[in-house]
């Protein structure tokens, strides 16, 4: 297995590369070595996917169960690991410091931290706040012995505030503050993503994977998107899969097994084992 510094400087590289690079979210340890598999680069976890996984809603897993979930999946594939830390679990910027801290302990080599408060009567952190709370995690893997990419978050689109001039506000400040990566999920306009693109000096991570949304990969790149990722996608995308089949079985038939994975091949990916 690689180091978690070999893990840090191949995804650090990544993000200096030419073109745009997939990091997909896997929800589980078989997922990640599924994705690992396949020839993905890198790893984001999903924590809507984890919370999904274990019958929870999104935000109700608590730091101590995330983090174990992201040193489980760092640990189960040689590729760079990225976690979704929500908003750091905290309001603070000290909470978000020493989330960060145990976030670099758990193998991973990157995290990302939202601008949300999780408080439907008042969605974002002030803009003061947002930014202390950024700068306080990037002080705290400025100078680690590998790399760690720190991913922040405006979150205007997903709670209700689709304000492009703020969203593009707060990622130049989160910018100077000290993150690595700029995140706007959400956005789904291509002239918007290029005006955020255009606007900042950082790598931007784009959420694909979204209902409706046609844009491709080539269609991102060329607009100089860095990395694009799927949320809690795939986990949704298995999920529906599995109610469908769920229902069906109450008809009567079974004819979601014509789509099911041959029981041979995934039992050679994952090694031996019984079924």
């Amino acid at each position: 297995m690689l180091t978690q510094a070999e893990k840090g400087a191949a995804f650090a590289e990544l993000h200096r590369r030419d073109g745009t690079f997939l990091i997909p979210n896997p929800w589980d340890v078989g997922s990640a070595r599924l994705l690992a598999h396949l020839g993905f680069e890198a790893l984001a976890t999903s924590s809507a996917g984890y919370a999904f996984s274990i019958g929870k809603p999104d935000n109700a897993v608590g730091r101590e169960a995330m983090l174990a979930h992201a040193a489980a999946v760092a640990s189960a594939t040689d590729l760079p690991v990225s976690i979704d830390l929500e908003n750091g679990f905290g309001d603070t910027p000290e909470i978000v410091a020493e989330t960060i801290r145990l976030a670099a302990a758990t193998g991973a080599v990157g995290g990302s931290i939202e601008d949300a408060t999780e408080r439907p009567d008042d969605p974002l952190y002030d803009r003061a706040l947002a930014v202390e709370r950024i700068r306080a995690a990037a002080e705290v893997v400025r100078n680690p012995s590998f790399p760690f990419m720190l991913t922040a978050r405006a979150e205007n689109y997903l709670v209700g505030k689709p304000d492009l001039k703020d969203t593009i506000e707060r990622l130049q400040l989160y910018q100077e503050a000290g993150a690595d990566v700029l995140y706007a999920p959400g956005l789904t306009n291509k002239d918007d993503i290029a005006t955020l693109v255009s606007s900042v000096d950082r790598p931007v991570n784009l959420l694909m994977g979204l209902k409706g949304v046609k844009l491709t990969i080539i269609e991102v790149a060329a607009i100089g998107v860095k990395r694009v990722s799927v949320g809690s996608g795939l986990a949704r995308c298995a999920l529906g899969a599995f109610i469908r089949a769920a229902r069906e079985m109450q008809f009567g038939t079974f004819s979601f097994a014509d789509d099911a994975e041959d029981f041979r091949t995934l039992n050679s990916i994952f090694g031996e084992g019984r079924g």
